[in-house]
């Protein structure tokens, strides 16, 4: 039974869409058995993964075609024109120079207000093109507790040194800098034309002008992440060479949700512009961001969900598909996208969301607490905050996603009624071999041992052995209604120490079933004993 048939029996899928699936969603390696890493599988996206009483999840969920109007091919419709994409690099190159250029505030404003101009640049965000340390910054979460969303890793991004520790602050700008900022003039609010003009920088003090700057960062870099976001779309994304080379459904998969977020970009940059317009002294941004929260929660969630399996299934058309990986390299190498990756642009996202609340958290330290702008800025924080941990929650369930997709795959249950593993309320909580002690004589003086295999979910425990690569189901019982285990008193009974009693009140063969197991270590006893009598 293949891949189609699996989902077609469990969900009751349509063949039209069953047959769609290509097979980078499932490891290339899966056919080989349960050897296979769980992160060979592909493909899984729903804003809503594993909510309670929704749906079973599959893959690729909201790409799925369920009425005319989400049939349709996602075409991007963005027709905002920023003022700023001619003042500001791409994205990708915009944090560096920033950076570098914004040492020489030291000799315009105090050196009070510099650490907090530099929070927004130089926090502790491992997704920055970039790390400068400009002022002390949060020490590195060690490995083992950093999120699943902190573990994802895109090693496409350019790499930028950055200048030596020693260089000094108030060293001037390098030829090469001089030039870039020669090519994006505004870089900064005081260099607006409308801000020379209207006699603020005479009377506002320090601070504020830095409060000034922090707001406009917000603007400015919102202007160079949609310039990038427009570069995808409009040199990778409609190109007809590159799509000649993938499949419908590969094309979706690679760009799913680029549109959205673009125009999720769009909207929040035009709010941000036509507050600049009616006043070039920004009197809050926090409002316009929480106005647009519930945008960006809709457009960057399944796209930050979606985001390892882009990458892996870009490294999988290099490997694979040679007209994939032609095309592809003549795009990147096209001046219009200054030789940077698409790797690099399908990042962007989760960059840019990330960053957004360190730009946030910035601009609060210079803000006056008690007024509406620090109020809408911490509530702002909070939203922000808040996409982000359900895109982390996100990661964690479609890796529980994933392992259970591969395990079904792995799953034949012969003559025993299957049971779907792939549903919205169900998880794998332990899995293993442990040993099935046999009896070879009434007198129980022969006793045999053959391997087998428990997979113990939260409400399912199936018993299997392994042939070929696969699981085959010999029994399978709810859990906890009808499991339970006792202890043995081994040494009586001439057993292993490591031997315990799994009951079965009820299974799918219909009939009471005790069994002696033996696992392999006393710890191994002591773990299946524990999770085997927790319900």
């Amino acid at each position: 039974m293949d891949y189609a048939d699996v989902r077609k029996e469990t969900y009751g899928f349509k063949d039209e869409i069953t047959a769609d699936l290509p097979s980078y969603f499932i490891g290339s390696n899966l056919s080989k058995g349960p050897s296979v890493s769980p992160s060979g599988c592909i493909g899984f996206a729903n804003v809503d993964v594993g909510a309670e009483g929704s749906s079973p999840i599959i893959p690729f969920y909201n790409l799925r075609p369920r009425d005319s109007e989400e049939a349709q091919e996602e075409v991007p419709t963005v027709t905002f024109q920023s003022k700023f994409f001619d003042s500001f690099p791409l994205y990708q190159d915009y944090v560096l120079p920033i950076v570098r250029e914004m040492c020489r505030l030291e000799d315009v404003v105090s050196e009070l207000v510099i650490p907090e101009r530099f929070n927004g640049l130089t926090g502790n965000c491992r997704f920055e093109l970039c790390e400068v340390e400009l002022c002390e910054s949060e020490p590195s979460k060690p490995e083992s507790l950093k999120s699943p969303l902190e573990k994802l890793e895109f090693h496409s991004l350019p790499d930028q040194t950055p200048p030596p520790q020693s260089q000094s602050l108030k060293e001037s700008p390098s030829p090469a800098l001089q030039q870039s900022l020669k090519i994006f003039p505004y870089t900064y609010w005081q260099d607006l034309p409308e801000v020379k003009t209207s006699g603020l920088l005479t009377y506002l003090t320090p601070k504020e002008i830095c409060l000034q700057e922090s707001m406009f960062e917000l603007i400015g870099s919102e202007a160079s992440y949609l310039k990038s976001l427009g570069i995808l779309v409009d040199h990778f994304y409609t190109s007809k060479a590159l799509k000649k080379t993938l499949s419908e459904m590969e094309q979706k998969v690679l760009f799913s949700n680029t549109s959205g977020v673009m125009g999720a970009s769009a909207r929040f940059l035009k709010d941000l512009e036509t507050r600049l317009d009616e006043n070039p002294y920004i009197s809050q941004v926090g409002d316009i961001v929480l106005k647009h929260s519930k945008d960006f929660r809709r457009h960057y969630v399944p796209y930050v969900t979606n985001m390892a399996y882009k990458e892996l299934l870009i490294n999988q058309l290099l490997e694979r598909n040679q007209g994939f990986a032609y095309a592809l390299k003549k795009l990147e190498s096209d001046s219009v996208c200054h030789r940077h990756p698409l790797k690099s642009f399908l990042v962007l996202p989760f960059q840019r969301i990330t960053r957004i609340k360190l730009l946030l958290e910035s601009i609060l330290k210079s803000t006056n607490p008690d007024t509406d702008s620090a109020s809408n800025l911490k509530k702002a924080i909070n939203a922000i905050h808040e996409i982000l941990m359900t895109c982390d929650d996100n990661v964690t369930k479609m890796k529980k996603i994933e392992e259970l997709i591969c395990l079904e795959m792995m799953m034949d249950f012969g003559e025993i009624k299957s049971v779907p593993l792939v549903i919205s309320t169900r998880r794998l909580v332990h899995q293993g071999s442990v040993k099935l002690v046999k009896v070879e004589n009434a007198y129980g003086s022969r006793m045999s041992f053959v391997k087998i295999y428990l997979h113990l979910f939260n409400d399912l425990l199936i018993i299997s052995s392994k042939k070929n690569q696969k699981f085959m189901v010999s029994d399978h019982a709810l859990f906890p209604a009808h499991v339970s285990v006792d202890h043995l008193k081994a040494d009586v009974m001439g057993l292993p120490q490591e031997s315990f009693l799994l009951r079965l009140s009820r299974s799918q063969k219909g009939f009471r079933t005790a069994m002696i197991l033996v696992a392999n270590t006393q710890s191994d006893k002591e773990e299946w004993m524990k999770t085997l009598s927790c319900g």
